[in-house]
């Protein structure tokens, strides 16, 4: 069975390790450890970085202050979004997080608005070996393991001793109430790794964190964010700010914002019948009204629970809604917290 980091860490997890129902359990009631060494990273120095990465992306990073980030869109000129991000503050240079497939588009379009701004660019991503922890256990386990796992808002990070060492402590985003990452040097992480390990993390592949990302109602770039799609029909307000000033798109999604709505919002479905494919067109009346984007059985200890993620147009809220033979009912908020 698969115990620990995988031989190339910069593959990201593993699809599981043995169990994906224990796996899905642990990041629910106890403490799952997954291997985030996958993800791009992209360093920005230069005296005009701020200024600049301010007028990229969809969140304010002007009055960011050093030891915090934010989650963002990166949107071309029609407001549609071309990737997410967290952006951080470090100080001396701002660091772009981001899954490893949007690495080449948010790259190539940084590269083309670098015009005679004092911005520079660098792919740190081999630089960087970092571990995810998700569940209520987490700063237990956290504890048990050596780090000082003080009170840190979301997104907001702080350097650690560890073991002769320093390694970089970061509270997640929103995803989860107990949601965590360690940052260490890439031939550190193996050793942070056992250590979680030991104190009683669960080792977790990413069909139990889709599991759990769907859960969550969380929508994945490339799955349920497409770069057809708008700041505004995903329901991720968190990664917009009014207030900034302008940015690449700004006019599309203010545009939006007076208006006071979307055609449509991403969902969460509850399914009554075959789980559907993502792609399955979403029915009212006998009219297309949406889609689906991700779907899933959920193990929850009351049981297997088969869900969606997707688009629905909103005056078929209300409606009977059907894809195939399946019957939907929306869900507000999260299945699980």
């Amino acid at each position: 069975m698969k115990t620990g980091l995988q031989d190339d860490s910069t593959l990201g997890p593993a699809a599981d390790f043995g169990d994906v129902r224990a796996e899905f359990r642990a990041l629910l009631s106890g403490c799952g450890v997954y291997d985030l060494s996958g993800r791009a990273r992209i360093s920005l120095t230069g005296g005009d970085r701020v200024r600049w990465l301010n007028g990229m992306i969809s969140n304010n990073v002007r009055d960011l202050p050093s030891g915090h980030g934010v989650y963002a869109f990166l949107l071309n000129a029609q407001g549609r979004i071309q990737a997410d991000l967290n952006a951080f503050n470090r100080g001396e240079s701002l660091l772009i997080d981001t899954e490893r497939g949007q690495r080449d588009k948010i790259w190539e379009l940084f590269d083309h608005y670098i015009i005679a701004d004092d911005v520079e660019m660098t792919d740190v991503s081999e630089k960087v070996g970092a571990i995810g922890l998700t569940g209520p256990e987490t700063r237990t386990v956290l504890a048990r393991a050596g780090f000082d796992a003080a009170e840190l808002r979301y997104l907001e990070f702080k350097e650690v001793p560890w073991q002769q060492s320093t390694v970089t402590l970061l509270r997640a985003g929103e995803e989860a109430k107990e949601s965590w990452q360690v940052w260490a040097a890439p031939e550190h992480a193996r050793v942070v790794w056992e250590a979680l390990v030991a104190a009683g993390a669960t080792p977790v592949g990413s069909s139990a964190l889709n599991l759990f990302r769907i859960a969550r109602g969380i929508p994945q770039f490339g799955q349920d964010i497409r770069d057809r799609d708008l700041p505004q029909e995903t329901g991720q307000a968190r990664a917009l700010n009014f207030s900034k000033g302008c940015y690449l798109g700004q006019e599309i999604v203010e545009r939006i914002r007076s208006r006071g709505a979307v055609h449509r919002q991403f969902t969460m479905f509850e399914v009554e019948g075959p789980v559907p494919e993502p792609g399955s067109k979403i029915l009212a009346e006998g009219k297309d009204v949406g889609e689906i984007t991700s779907s899933a059985i959920l193990p929850l200890p009351s049981g297997d629970r088969p869900v969606a993620l997707g688009y629905l147009r909103r005056e078929a809220m209300e409606k009977e809604i059907m894809t195939g033979e399946s019957r939907l009912q929306p869900v507000p908020g999260p299945i699980v917290s």
